[in-house]
């Protein structure tokens, strides 16, 4: 009885960490509801505290072999992309990890699954305002992941 409690209990937390966010241009959820995950946010709109990291968590299962993979990461105002400085255009090829919690890098293989994991500041300089951040892993200009949440920046 103690393990089953044990385990609704580690499941409750699991399921507690998971955040909604919707795929790339469209309004559609990820199937798995443990796909990503963010620090601090459960459902949307994300807040973003100035002065903070956020640690994002996401599952990758690559539909095709990947050698290697950019950070694109942008709040979008309005329709006006804002680089989130420090984590756009950087290499996320250092953020991969295997399933057993070892980092791993790129190249990566279709069909096996990946973690990828990293953290951004919140900047004081960022204005306090809502925004939905883009938040992307590219080979080139293809995307390979993509979702999008709301967020608001706050003091």
């Amino acid at each position: 009885m103690l393990r089953k409690t044990i385990l609704v209990f580690a499941a409750l937390i699991v399921l507690a960490s998971a955040t909604l966010v919707n795929q790339c241009d469209s309004d559609l959820q990820f199937e798995d509801t443990e796909q990503i995950k963010i620090s601090n946010c459960d459902k949307p709109e994300c807040p973003l505290k100035q002065g903070s990291t956020v640690n994002i968590e996401m599952k990758l299962v690559p539909n095709r072999d990947i050698q290697s993979l950019t950070n694109n990461v942008q709040g979008i105002i309005n329709i006006l992309p804002i680089p989130f400085i420090g984590v756009d255009g950087t290499n996320a090829c250092d953020n991969i990890y295997n399933t057993d919690g070892n980092k791993i890098g790129c190249p990566l293989k279709k069909g096996k699954q990946y973690i990828y994991k990293n953290s951004f500041p919140i900047l004081s300089i960022y204005p306090r305002i809502s925004v939905t951040v883009h938040y992307a892993l590219k080979e080139g200009n293809d995307r390979i992941m993509c979702f999008e949440v709301p967020a608001k920046i706050t003091k």
